[in-house]
């Protein structure tokens, strides 16, 4: 006969960082924020939380007025993830498209996206999974750069000023 009582939590459910109500684009939380690296005085981040054992994290992306991350080309990951522009406008050269306050993605493994561009600043809510690995993913330079290639042939944006 099995037994009637529930099994014991050896382990957490959660491992992801937790913490209380706080507001992350108060001013007074500027000091929290990081440059990403190559893209300062442009591009910065905040960790919002993380989880240590399967690396699943959430971010604030903020892209300056002006910020241009064409030089680093077209970004795939073996990982899904999520996006929402939380405030802002953001141009994303792979889609063609400028992506408003509310717009929102949940990205396959293996889908192109970028490089970025805006003019007028954008906050960005990222959710990425990397422990959902595909490792079928093809996260070839040559697959960016073919990406890449096609979106800057793209016309431009309507409103970027140069």
């Amino acid at each position: 006969m099995p037994s009637a009582e529930p099994a014991a939590a050896s382990e957490p459910l959660v491992s992801k960082t937790t913490c209380t109500y706080w507001n992350p684009l108060d001013g007074e939380q500027q000091h929290r924020w990081r440059w990403l690296e190559g893209l300062e005085g442009q591009v910065e981040e905040l960790i919002l939380s993380h989880d240590s054992t399967t690396g699943e994290f959430t971010r604030l992306t903020r892209f300056h007025p002006g910020s241009d991350t064409s030089s680093f080309g077209a970004t795939v990951h073996a990982y899904p993830e999520e996006i929402l522009i939380v405030s802002g406008r953001l141009w994303d050269a792979a889609f063609g498209m400028w992506l408003d306050t509310g717009h929102y993605a949940s990205r396959p493994s293996g889908e192109v996206h970028g490089p970025f561009r805006s003019d007028a600043g954008c906050v960005v809510l990222d959710v990425s999974f990397p422990q959902r690995q595909d490792h079928g993913v093809d996260l070839s330079p040559e697959k960016c750069n073919r990406e890449r290639m096609a979106a800057l042939n793209l016309v431009e944006p309507h409103g970027y000023d140069q």
